[in-house]
């Protein structure tokens, strides 16, 4: 009975850990693989409830770009000027730095803060339940202050 426990915790364990990656993945790859990507910087000229618009000054003067859209959570306020880079066929930018790595990678540690009192109390393995839930709360904590 504690191998079916374990595995069927195990299981659902990987699958938060797994959704969480794929999640930050559709974000991170432009973050973490800048290479062959535009790259810039955005003048907030204005936002909405979920994005904000403004202004793009690429570093290629040959950029078919002039105003790109970016989330909301990332473009601090009117005016602030951040550096970005394009995701390819698209008008909209990631952050890049810091503060745009560790928001495209929230996803995933929000998944290993959930993951790790499943972890701690299903498995009965506290020791890693606690390194989840540490290094999940690194990439929130990391995140609320670098952005």
């Amino acid at each position: 009975m504690t191998h079916a426990r374990n595995a069927a915790v195990a299981l659902v364990v990987l699958l938060l850990v797994v959704a969480g990656a794929w999640s930050s993945w559709n974000t991170a790859q432009h973050v973490l693989l800048p290479k062959g990507r535009e790259h810039g910087t955005l003048v907030v000229t204005g936002c909405n409830e979920e994005m904000c618009s403004g202004r793009y000054v690429s570093d290629d003067p040959a950029s078919p770009h002039h105003t790109l859209r970016i989330a909301h959570s990332v473009a601090a306020r009117k005016g602030e000027t951040l550096p970005v880079v394009v995701k390819p066929g698209t008008d909209e930018a990631v952050r890049t730095g810091w503060g745009g790595g560790l928001h495209a990678w929230l996803p995933l540690g929000g998944a290993l803060v959930l993951a790790a009192p499943l972890v701690g109390g299903g498995m009965r393995m506290v020791r890693t339940a606690w390194a989840l839930a540490g290094a999940g709360a690194a990439v929130l904590v990391g995140a609320f202050f670098a952005l």
